[in-house]
């Protein structure tokens, strides 16, 4: 992939399948394909039935919706990805496509029996709770790799052989029966809040999200972000860093994220002079991002509401992440300004701009996210602002005629709803196992109790250890499962030391995001060195440095809760974001090596370690912080140099 040529569709998807075991499914036709499809149909209209005429009790709306992930997933995603025929299914797929349709069923079916004995199982209770458990981790395996299942394989290990675990980590143990009876025939395990979130509000913003996709949505964004950045020094980078910041409030994905996006800015950022790991590190970094922007953020934002509790609303969470949001994506514009002034890099030229007028023609395609933010902020619920918002995507995609959906678009758009959906119920299904473990082991408070101790009773130590849990429970994981178990064991010890529960929970939502792009596994940053042909380590680390601002932000909103609108006034907001605006423009300059001019090794010392007192909050730092900075760029223009590197880096 040594030109510098847009990806095809083919070269997309296969980019996709490599980093995304969600996009590695089978391509049916036949009787078999026309099961799936009416599969799929029915999943999302039975999601909208129960969102539009009321959910059912909790056992029947998680225990259909697991039951049409599970079956679907066997039909779909083969075994083995390697050598797999896409036009077939394996007969053993078929059994266990079977097997969980007993499994969706059997509460429905079994309701008032299970009800009646009140805990007391049979031997067939047992043996689909059993059943239940193997599939869930095999789905998982299949849908969204091996790490999340070892770890769940690994916490159902810790309920069994408790009284042999060491020190605190000792625990009665469960027997077989009663595990199995946790994890299905209970709220507590696979059925519990993870599923209940993806049976609810998680699918209904999936298939927003499928919905404005068929509008065109996505190119959308892309001309958008070319009218507004394109001409301005490195335009192209800083396409892709809006293209991504809009393109997040419709994939759930970083790697979707920037195969998309990236197919489109990579290029052309490569056309321009940037090094190719630069260039997939700017769309790496901007892609994992786009999961942080509010109002639609990673499906995890959305178990944050249950998790937290006491009251609180998606809007408050989305609300809470606007600041944080910005200050990300402002940090990543700064770092890649700098570097394009580093380097020399023009922006686009008028021939290579799109028609602004005709862009902004199609304004209207963004009013349905607008809609969704209008209609939370009113205070009606998540689920009817997404169906709502899907109602105004169908409406507004009609004023114009190479926007309006088809009703074979809207069917097409319920299908890729609903299978954009099976890894997130896979990974939500697995997830609550181990919420379950947690539960019934009480290992959340020990792990909190132990990380405390672990760092001495001191914040920012435990702060640090619950970082690289996160960052190394991230490492292949989807963000559901990592934020449903690094908020169960790591951010009840950041509550226990004074630690707000909404900065608690964004802490470790954050750190479990950005593991896409931390090195040595870096999906997002992979999938970047795909589409540029860069080195992926190289592009993973590189990608890390321009989102510094990522590593720095999550730590000042726990120490200045402030940031995230919490208890404070519109005054000391404004003056915190301006401070740490400041800091990294300094901390950018010194980690690029260049701001007015290329900056001298004891420049970027002072404009990393002044940068970093402005961040953090405080007088005093904020004092030696601002000198630091007046200081930085009043050398920048007293002492002058001229070492700009050669425009065209072959990298």
């Amino acid at each position: 992939m040594e030109n510098n040529k847009t990806l095809s569709l083919e070269e997309q998807q296969a980019l996709l399948e490599k980093y995304d075991p969600e996009a590695g499914t089978r391509k049916l036709k036949g009787v078999l394909g026309w099961i799936v499809f009416l599969g799929l149909l029915s999943f999302s209209l039975f999601q909208l039935y129960t969102a539009i005429f009321g959910v059912l009790t909790a056992q029947l709306q998680r225990s259909i919706h697991l039951g049409f992930a599970l079956s679907l997933i066997f039909l779909l995603f083969p075994a083995r990805k390697k050598n797999a025929p896409r036009h077939k299914v394996a007969w053993y797929d078929i059994v266990l496509a079977l097997g969980a349709v007993a499994v969706g069923a059997y509460w429905p079916l079994m309701m008032d029996d299970l009800v009646l004995r009140v805990g007391r199982l049979t031997d067939m209770d047992l043996y689909i709770g059993l059943l239940a458990i193997v599939l869930v981790l095999e789905a998982t395996r299949r849908t969204v790799g091996l790490p999340i299942m070892i770890i769940a394989l690994l916490f159902i290990g810790y309920a069994v052989f408790g009284p042999y675990m060491p020190g605190f980590f000792a625990h009665r143990g469960l027997e077989p029966e009663r595990l199995i009876q946790t994890m299905f025939f209970t709220t507590e395990g696979i059925l519990g809040t993870p599923l209940a979130v993806s049976s609810t509000f998680i699918f209904l913003f999936l298939l927003f999200g499928a919905f404005l996709v068929k509008t065109g949505v996505g190119q959308y964004f892309n001309d958008l972000a070319v009218s507004i950045a394109g001409k301005r020094i490195g335009g192209p980078a800083k396409v892709a860093i809006f293209s991504s910041a809009l393109q997040g409030t419709i994939s759930g994905s970083s790697v979707a994220n920037v195969v998309t996006s990236g197919a489109f800015t990579i290029p052309m950022m490569k056309n321009l002079g940037y090094r190719k790991d630069f260039a997939g590190a700017v769309e790496a970094a901007a892609s994992t991002g786009g999961q942080l922007m509010p109002p639609i953020m990673g499906a995890a934002a959305f178990l944050m509401v249950e998790f937290i509790g006491g009251g609180i609303t998606y809007w408050d969470i989305a609300k809470a992440a606007a600041i944080p949001a910005v200050l990300y994506f402002t940090g990543i514009w700064i770092m890649t300004h700098f570097e394009a002034k580093r380097v020399g890099l023009r922006g686009l030229r008028d021939d290579e701009m799109p028609n602004k007028k005709e862009v902004m023609s199609k304004v209207y395609l963004l009013l349905p996210i607008l809609a969704v933010m209008v209609l939370m902020m009113t205070g009606m619920t998540v689920m009817y602002a997404a169906l709502w918002s899907i109602v105004a995507a169908v409406v507004l995609s009609g004023f114009k005629k190479e926007t309006r959906m088809s009703f074979r678009d809207i069917i097409d758009a319920l299908v890729d709803g609903a299978r954009s959906a099976l890894g997130v119920a896979a990974a939500t299904a697995a997830a609550g196992i181990i919420v379950g473990v947690v539960t019934k082991t009480g290992l959340g408070l020990k792990m909190a109790n132990g990380l405390v101790d672990l760092a001495g009773g001191l914040l920012i130590p435990t702060l640090i250890l619950t970082m690289i849990a996160a960052l190394i429970l991230g490492m292949g994981s989807p963000t559901t499962a990592n934020y449903v178990i690094t908020s169960t064991i790591a951010a009840p010890a950041l509550i226990k030391l004074g630690v707000p529960d909404l900065s608690a929970h964004l802490f470790v939502f954050y750190f479990g995001i950005i593991a896409d792009i931390t090195p040595p596994v870096a999906l997002a940053a992979f999938a970047a060195a795909g589409v540029s042909g860069g080195e992926p380590i190289r592009t993973g680390i590189a990608s890390s440095k321009l989102a510094i601002a990522a590593f720095i932000i999550p730590y000042m909103f726990v120490l200045s809760p402030e940031l995230l609108m919490i208890d404070t006034t519109w005054t000391y907001i404004v003056w915190i974001v301006f401070t740490a605006l400041a800091g990294m423009m300094a901390v950018g300059a010194g980690i690029i090596g260049f701001w007015v001019r290329k900056l001298f090794w004891f420049e970027r010392i002072i404009g990393v370690v002044g940068g970093l007192m402005l961040i953090y909050p405080g007088k005093i730092t904020d004092i030696i912080g601002l000198s630091s900075f007046v200081l930085l760029l009043t050398l920048q223009y007293v002492i002058k140099r001229d070492d700009r590197v050669d425009v065209q880096q072959a990298g």
